[in-house]
């Protein structure tokens, strides 16, 4: 049995990631983007198929079902090495840590260019999923009761799931570091995926992909709520996602730095 590396060679590992993100090119960036938004839409599909098909017989425990069914969508993000928001926090902080910084500008770049392509990447294939007849009509249901549900949440409900959501997804950037193999992957990446739906917790890309539906298949949902929620969840994200992991493992970097020092 392999031991589980230390928090410090995880750290390093996770500045080298870090560094390939920040170094990818335009074209790589934005095509890797574009594909995690358009694969974690698999992940909705699933969703709301299983529990809409579990519902008649299972009720509310069908909920469970649907979470199990989602994290499908985020390993296929994960073995496809696929470029999410959020996602990529952990792993340039570190870099900026461990390599001796790391330029705002180079980290605006990956965030803003990220957000911007989840979204080119995943809208299109939600609209087209919309088409009448594309999806199982208890599917469809499932999809338009959770975009009606994500835009009456008051805001400082949704700014808690965010953050939660925010603290889990960079959480996965550091786990995926501390394991070696691909079926480990595999199962880091599936468990996050179930806890995310579960909670359920807000991913900003996941979450407006998840309006988006609810607005092409006519819930009532409105541009202006998705506007309101899509700054909420951002707002919560990085919070959770910076302010709480990140920050809270660079400085346990930087304390084992001077412990050995």
């Amino acid at each position: 049995m392999s031991i589980a590396p230390d928090p410090s060679e995880v750290f390093h590992r996770a500045a080298d990631e870090g560094e390939r993100r920040l170094d990818q090119s335009t074209l790589e960036l934005v095509s890797t983007s574009v594909i995690a938004g358009f694969t974690v839409v698999f992940g909705h599909i699933a969703l709301g198929i299983v529990d809409g098909l579990a519902a008649p017989q299972f009720g509310e425990f069908a909920h469970v079902a649907g979470s199990l069914a989602f994290g499908v969508g985020v390993v296929f993000l994960i073995v496809g090495r696929a470029e999410l928001f959020n996602e990529n926090f952990f792993d340039p902080a570190a870099t900026a840590v461990e390599k001796g910084g790391v330029g705002a500008a180079s980290l605006l770049r990956l965030w803003t260019l990220t957000f911007a392509f989840n979204l080119v990447g995943g809208v299109p294939f939600v609209l087209l999923l919309s088409v009448k007849g594309a999806l199982p009509t208890p599917a469809v249901e499932v999809l338009d009761a959770t975009a009606v549900g994500i835009v009456r949440r008051e805001s400082v409900a949704e700014f808690s799931r965010a953050f939660t959501g925010g603290a889990l997804v960079a959480l996965l950037s550091f786990m995926l570091n501390a394991v070696d193999s691909v079926g480990s992957r595999i199962a880091v990446a599936y468990a996050v995926g179930v806890l995310l739906a579960l909670g359920p917790f807000d991913h900003v890309i996941v979450t407006v992909l998840h309006v988006c539906f609810g607005l092409f298949l006519g819930a009532p949902v409105g541009l202006g709520a998705l506007a309101v929620t899509t700054a909420v969840v951002t707002a919560g994200n990085v919070v959770g996602g910076l302010g709480l992991v990140t920050l809270t493992h660079v400085t346990q970097a930087i304390g084992a730095r001077e412990s050995e020092g």
